[in-house]
């Protein structure tokens, strides 16, 4: 059975960060995805708080960190990680292309993103309903559309989509956004923007595509129908742990609990980025979080061999 020193599980930016680093300390290291590299940074327009760079587009940012990987010598493969189990000190990955073996596991694979679990939102998922405003944004040229969520994603969103769409309402379940203040300023000053606040969508109504959506005021209990082509969700995520739940502790929403060297209670497993619990999920603690991972996956290496030796 193939065997690696290091397998990561996932390419987004922390994953790219790992390879980079664990490549350099000449680890022979594997990164997996069942996509292409770049995790959400390929449905990132515009990256403007990566220390380094004032503007780059996420695709960009994403292949530099590929080919420096590259560079280093990590490898890449596309294949979906299905479980993690154990053998001695030996972890055991299966995937939908095969089974191999490593030393140690880095777990970067993200998170996804949430839904309503209302009415018509399956649906209409991917014909008007869309959680990625960069993969589906041009579709809604001078259309009236709505975007639901409060935190920093809604509204930098909601401010890409004023590229696009002649009339946004930003729909949000509580009077005041959890958005960083400058993003707060950008939609409440926005011409083009409408804040819907203290307000749930109930329903989305249509025929082959979306036509409207249906709010209900959480204060007043007033409902009303919003006409709008297409409704873009962005009311936080999942943590991508399905494949390693059952041997890793995790918080109350999923997320993976590390050490300050973001090694788990199993020896040799790593976690990093998204799926990590903690404050916030930002490219640049991703990276950080990577790169203490590889060296402190380095250490264990170092460690577990001398005691073979």
């Amino acid at each position: 059975m193939e065997h690696w020193d290091v397998v990561v599980v996932g390419a987004g930016p922390a994953g790219l960060c790992a390879g980079i680093y664990c490549g350099r300390a000449k680890l022979r290291t594997l990164v997996l995805d069942k996509l292409a590299p770049g995790g959400a940074l390929l449905i990132t327009d515009l990256v403007e708080d990566y220390p380094g760079f004032d503007r780059i587009s996420g695709c960009d940012l994403a292949e530099r960190m590929e080919a420096q990987a590259r560079k280093f010598g990590a490898e890449f493969r596309t294949a979906e990680v299905k479980e993690i189990s154990l053998n001695g000190t030996k972890k055991i990955v299966t995937t939908d292309e095969g089974t191999l073996t490593t030393d140690v596991v880095i777990i970067t694979s993200g998170s996804t993103a949430n839904r309503l679990g209302i009415p018509g939102e399956s649906k209409f998922f991917g014909k008007g309903i869309s959680t990625c405003a960069l993969c589906d944004g041009a579709f809604f040229q001078n259309e009236v559309i709505a975007v639901v969520g409060g935190g920093d994603s809604a509204l930098k969103e909601a401010i890409f989509l004023t590229k696009f769409a002649s009339r946004i309402y930003l729909v949000h379940r509580r009077e005041q956004f959890r958005a960083q203040k400058n993003w707060q300023d950008k939609v409440e000053s926005h011409p083009k923007i409408e804040l819907v606040l203290d307000s749930v969508v109930e329903e989305v109504l249509g025929e082959a595509t979306v036509s409207a959506i249906r709010i209900q005021n959480l204060k007043t209990e007033e409902r009303r129908t919003l006409d709008v082509t297409g409704m873009f969700v962005f009311i936080g995520s999942q943590p991508n742990t399905y494949f390693a739940k059952e041997h890793l502790q995790h918080d109350v929403n999923g997320y993976l609990v590390t050490d300050a060297e973001m090694a788990t209670a199993i020896p040799g497993i790593y976690v990093a980025g998204d799926v990590r619990s903690q404050l916030t999920r930002q490219i640049s603690n991703a990276v950080g979080d990577a790169t203490v991972a590889s060296v402190a996956a380095e250490h264990y290496l170092e460690h577990l061999r001398g005691h073979q030796a």
